[in-house]
């Protein structure tokens, strides 16, 4: 989830257009992407989409529909999936999956009224990624030619750690959390551009992709990425117990405090701050984010979809029509095959930057 708040503090984002993309390598944040796919991509009763023997496909269809656009505007794609969550994350995820359990029972209910509308939303309070969601995932990026990457803990923190070493040009993520960990540049809404239902309301709006930079950002707030750290820190971060801040503190104030006394040291030792509060172990979580377990172990080579092996998968293996996945690969062939006559094709499969 990370620090939905901290956008708050972002308000001068580039809109851009997968053009602006072409040819740069993006990190995905590979369970952050397949969430998103599993709370928007449902059935009108809020169901996720399954195939005959009740293997989830929601997240298949998300990434089939999404990434073959992506694929076909010459974005290098990278995925990176997470790995063992640290111990201090355990209790945000306990808290988790307490709400999503509140959230199965409020759906059924709302299903026996036949609210469907109100059913939905629970519904989308219930997404799991499962491991082997994952693994089917994992399979179809492979045949669709994307590198897989296995982060050693966070994989919002490797995609940063790649960014600054120019092996990817952005991290791409709903979450603000790549900022924290260092990322250069955030690219959001990539997987999730087009017409979007405002929640309770009969409205849709457009949803672009958009660009955050780091440096620019820090330089507007006029603050440094480690006081970013401590800023997000008293919103309340994964890595927070319970995942929550500070009490009484929203994004304007907690920038005015960091602005002021500089460190979260020194604004946890303030008269006005409880005893539970001057005990945060702020300096763990800190590190957390400043000096996040990565991987040098990876590779980055791209490849020409396997289109058989795409359809053997999808249709043979997990319910898809074959017309309709054929049909959506069809145009992304198609440009891959027109770069087959242009020498930079070999930049664009196996180049790593």
């Amino acid at each position: 989830m990370g620090v939905t708040k901290l956008g708050d503090l972002f308000p001068d984002r580039e809109e851009i257009t997968f053009d602006d993309l072409h040819e740069k390598a993006i990190a995905f944040d590979g369970n952050n992407i397949l969430y998103q796919f599993l709370t928007r991509i449902r059935q009108s009763d809020g169901s996720l989409l399954t195939d005959e023997n009740g293997n989830v496909t929601s997240h298949l269809s998300g990434l089939l529909y999404r990434l073959t656009r992506i694929v076909e505007k010459g974005i290098k794609a990278v995925f990176i999936f997470d790995g063992q969550p640290p111990e201090e994350k355990m209790k945000e995820l306990v808290r988790r999956k307490k709400v999503k359990k509140e959230a199965e029972i409020a759906y059924v209910e709302a299903l026996e009224r036949g609210d469907m509308e109100l059913a939905q939303r629970y519904a989308q309070r219930t997404a799991r990624l499962t491991s082997p969601m994952i693994e089917d995932a994992v399979k179809f990026l492979i045949l669709m030619g994307i590198p897989i990457i296995q982060a050693p803990m966070e994989g919002e923190g490797q995609a940063a750690f790649m960014a600054n070493k120019g092996d990817v040009w952005a991290s791409c993520s709903q979450d603000y959390d790549s900022l924290l960990f260092g990322a250069p540049k955030l690219v959001r809404n990539l997987t999730v551009s087009g017409k979007r239902k405002l929640p309770r309301k009969n409205v849709y709006i457009e949803v672009k992709p958009e660009l955050i930079d780091l440096a620019q950002s820090l330089n507007a707030l006029e603050i440094t990425r480690e006081q970013l750290v401590d800023l997000a820190i008293l919103l309340g971060t994964d890595f927070n117990p319970d995942g929550i801040g500070v009490s009484g503190i929203g994004p304007k104030t907690a920038l005015k405090l960091i602005k002021e006394h500089k460190t979260i040291e020194k604004i946890l030792e303030l008269p006005s701050m409880s005893a539970a509060q001057k005990d945060l172990d702020f300096q763990t979580i800190r590190n957390l984010f400043l000096k996040p377990k990565v991987s040098t172990d990876y590779l980055l080579e791209w490849h020409t979809p396997d289109i058989e092996g795409i359809v053997d998968f999808l249709c043979g293996q997990r319910g898809f029509s074959e017309t309709r996945v054929r049909n959506a690969l069809e145009k992304t062939i198609k440009t891959i095959e027109e770069r087959k006559q242009q020498p930079t094709l070999d930049a664009f499969f196996f180049s790593k930057k």
